[in-house]
């Protein structure tokens, strides 16, 4: 049982070390927010609890009256929004557990408004943020890690509160933790796959790989995500590109994904380029070892019935999830209903939400269904924002998580040098200093989590890029 006292959010803006296309923005600079919430309990005890995010234009909404910065401010607007809602709610009706005051939030912010709306990722982003520090409060109180608060049911939480349909499930029921985590590596549009796709004067000198071929060697990885644009000449030239590079670079068993970013809405077109490549002996590898399509259609047009004759066609070669049109509780319901197969987990789109979407993978399989998520990022940094995730994507036991913020990042730069200092000290599996750099460790392409995720509160021992 908590009750807020009072919150602390700062913002700064940091460069990328490479430009990352992804939709229609290409991102080179934005600011990396974080929140402090400082709560009491029933009993006196104090503690401040933490959250962070990359405040990413163009993603949340994408309106192309907006600039990125306005669009950056629309969240950091949001987050502020319910924050001083928090404090108002909880000065008035006193301490109550992590879910009841989160709940109360997301009803006043979100509500029930149309899940088509423009800005209602945006609100949820705000609560989301939220929700994180007050489960990150309650966390270090209590003196137990993310998972065993989940499992305990430390945070008042109720799947069913948020969809019924789950029935009696619960976190108890979870699969165990995962360990380890495999890391899909994210093609972004604008990343050169060679040497020959780089000009000279375009290499960037950090000791850090650049092309695809550099970073499978660097990590190890046999996981990618790869970014589509919905044209035909372009995607299926990248598509050849990356079959190539990924089979005489890479040994064992791949994995890959494509995501839509919401610029396929021709699915029938999408699904005849895919046929025609899996049937291509170049290509043919790559179509079948395809995991997932993501978020092929404008959020809008997800549920459409219109394009149900395309949805269907693409899930005969891939199973297909939604990611922008997840606006609200009720969309991983919608997009079963209407023939996809999963979700994505993203923390900013809310830690409760991603767990009652697990109650319903579990309900929908128990009846013989299909139904999963996946572990999906939005340019998670250290500390906060990365470790957070990834005890989430830990707890929900997903195969694998995209990861993509080590490469258009450089390491841990972004942080002071104390910081990243103390974090490679804590926490020596998930981060290292090499070439002196203090940077995200990636071996065999994995990533290890044991010290973070049997660690005390929402991701462990957390650095703020403030130094705090």
């Amino acid at each position: 049982m908590l009750r807020i006292l009072h919150h602390r959010f700062t913002r700064r803006s940091i460069r990328t070390r490479l430009p990352f296309k992804f939709g229609v923005q290409v991102l080179e600079e934005v600011p990396l927010a974080e929140l402090e919430i400082r709560v009491e309990t029933s009993d006196g005890r104090q503690e401040i609890g933490r959250a962070g995010d990359l405040l990413v234009p163009k993603w949340f909404e994408k309106n192309p009256d907006t600039t990125p910065s306005e669009d950056s401010s629309a969240l950091a607007d949001s987050v502020e929004a319910a924050a001083v809602l928090g404090d108002q709610l909880t000065a008035t009706a006193g301490p109550h557990p992590v879910f009841d005051i989160t709940e109360v939030l997301r009803i006043e912010r979100v509500g029930r408004r149309d899940h088509r709306d423009a800005d209602v990722l945006v609100r949820g982003f705000g609560v989301a943020m939220v929700e994180r520090a007050l489960i990150d409060a309650a966390c270090r109180i209590a003196g137990v890690s993310f998972d065993e608060a989940v499992r305990s049911d430390l945070l008042g939480f109720s799947a069913r509160r948020l969809l019924p349909e789950v029935g009696e499930w619960s976190p108890a029921m979870l699969p165990s933790r995962r360990d380890r985590l495999p890391v899909r590596h994210t093609i972004g549009m604008l990343d050169p796959l060679t040497d020959g796709d780089l000009e000279a004067a375009e290499r960037v000198e950090d000791g850090l790989p650049q092309t695809l071929v550099e970073d499978i060697h660097r990590h190890g990885i046999r996981r990618f995500k790869i970014k589509i644009c919905g044209d035909r000449s372009v995607d299926e030239s990248r598509l050849r590109s990356i079959a190539a590079i990924v089979a005489a670079h890479v040994d064992g068993e791949t994995v890959f994904t494509l995501d839509g970013n919401e610029q396929c809405v021709d699915l029938e077109g999408l699904a005849g380029m895919l046929e025609d490549l899996g049937g291509d002996p170049a290509t043919g590898p790559l179509i079948r070892r395809l995991a997932l399509l993501e978020q092929p259609l404008p959020r809008r047009d997800t549920f459409d019935p219109g394009h149900r004759a395309g949805l269907e066609r693409l899930s005969r070669i891939a199973p297909v999830i939604i990611d922008e049109a997840d606006t609200d509780a009720g969309a991983f319901r919608r997009a079963l209903e209407a023939g996809y197969a999963g979700v994505s987990v993203k923390a900013c789109k809310g830690v409760f939400r991603a767990l009652a979407n697990r109650g319903l993978v579990e309900t929908v399989r128990a009846e013989g269904g299909v139904a999963f998520q996946s572990g999906e990022d939005l340019t998670n940094l250290a500390s906060i924002p990365l470790q957070q995730d990834l005890c989430l994507q830990a707890t929900l036991g997903v195969s694998d998580v995209e990861r993509n913020g080590h490469h258009y990042f450089r390491g841990l730069d972004h942080l002071p040098e104390s910081t990243a200092d103390r974090l490679v000290a804590v926490l020596p599996d998930l981060y290292q200093r090499r070439d002196g750099l203090r940077e995200l460790r990636i071996s065999e392409g994995l990533l290890d989590l044991r010290g973070l995720v049997d660690a005390a509160g929402f991701g462990g021992p957390l650095g703020s890029a403030d130094g705090q």
